[in-house]
């Protein structure tokens, strides 16, 4: 496969703990392994809902760049500058990375929600190709957003695979937990506390099964959304759970965190891949979750349970189902770790997108 040289420009902080920054740092050092010369153009930090400023560093930035070069910008800037994108459209050969459409963030006005949009629209009109996360979201571009299967790539994220744990999938109807663990079971939860992810319904399920045991840790960043993350820390005081409920905030290595876990829970709205379910699954967590979009074809039913999005009542069953019943927890946790098993390196990630970038070079020597 031919190498070749590219520009990847990524708005913010890189090493920001989030699924997409995550796979954006996995890329790069894939692609690099794979023998291409990547320069790292870092953008500005206020996408997606840059000021003008930031556009003009933005616009400044790609100006600069020689004729020709191949650029992949990650969709967090690139569908907040539509105008930027067709001005150097038409000099540089430009790839946008949709992790998810922009205007899909839940908490979003209409006004907001219509104006990024339109504003993906017309900036993914001027990409010679679009890099997503999922299937899902390739039909949600052709549907949703006028995006041509031809210029669609589907790369999932890769997948670590660890060790098998001692214990996991134990049908033993009072034995070990998936974790391997005796004890009260140990609920995970991994995602920024901002509205999409839905940690409020989280722990109003967690409130119905409060007499079980259980303790739950939530990892992700507080300070994305300071209101939604004060909101949730009132929410389990008031339900009484401060004891049981860690929010134990953004953490740069989690996969501990997987290993000593039970059940893996999250209540998010909508995922573009969820890569943090894939992690789960190849932990050999079962999983509840009710995220629209891909996670719907990533998780097998048989994996744990599922639920109406925002329906804690519904979560709160889903939890006892399994917290109550070691043998359906245990039939869970084999069914996720086979799924798991399946799902792609970070290797064979890079070499998809690679493949599709050498294309474009191809293309322009001929």
């Amino acid at each position: 496969m031919t190498a070749g040289r590219l520009v990847f420009a990524i708005p913010g902080d890189i090493d920001t703990p989030s699924g997409g920054y995550g796979y954006d740092r996995r890329l790069m050092a894939g692609l690099e392994a794979l023998g291409w010369q990547v320069e790292h153009l870092v953008l500005a930090d206020g996408f997606p809902q840059p000021s003008a400023a930031d556009l003009e560093a933005a616009k400044a930035a790609l100006a600069a760049l020689p004729d020709g070069a191949l650029v992949l910008i990650d969709g967090l800037a690139f569908g907040a500058m539509p105008q930027v994108a067709a001005r150097q459209g038409h000099r540089l050969r430009l790839v946008a990375l949709v992790h998810h459409p922009l205007c899909l963030e839940t908490g979003l006005d209409a006004a907001v929600r219509a104006k990024l949009e339109a504003s993906e629209r017309q900036a993914l009109a001027s990409a010679l190709a679009v890099v997503v996360t999922s299937a899902a979201t390739a039909e949600t571009l052709m549907a949703e957003f006028s995006v041509p299967r031809a210029r669609l790539t589907v790369a999932l994220p890769g997948t670590d695979k660890p060790e098998r744990r001692d214990g996991a999938g134990t049908e033993g109807g009072g034995g070990p937990s998936p974790s391997g663990r005796t004890g009260a079971p140990r609920i995970l939860s991994i995602g920024t506390l901002i509205a999409r992810k839905d940690h409020a319904t989280l722990v109003d399920g967690l409130a119905r099964v409060a007499d079980l045991a259980w303790q739950c840790r939530i990892i992700g960043s507080k300070s994305a959304d300071p209101e939604t993350s004060a909101a949730l820390e009132r929410q389990i005081v008031g339900q009484g759970l401060a004891g049981r409920i860690d929010l134990a905030g953004a953490m740069p290595d989690v996969s501990s965190e997987y290993r000593g876990a039970d059940l893996f829970v999250l209540a998010s709205r909508y995922e573009g891949y969820g890569m943090v379910f894939a992690e789960a699954m190849a932990n050999g967590l079962p999983i509840v979750s009710c995220a629209e979009g891909a996670p719907r074809d990533l998780i097998p039913g048989d994996a744990g349970r599922r639920f109406a999005p925002g329906d804690a009542d519904e979560l709160g069953a889903a939890l006892r189902a399994l917290l109550t019943d070691r043998q359906a927890l245990a039939r869970a946790a084999a069914a996720s770790l086979a799924a798991g098993r399946s799902l792609p390196s970070w290797r064979q990630t890079a070499e998809t997108v690679a493949a599709m970038l050498a294309g474009i070079e191809m293309d322009g020597a001929s």
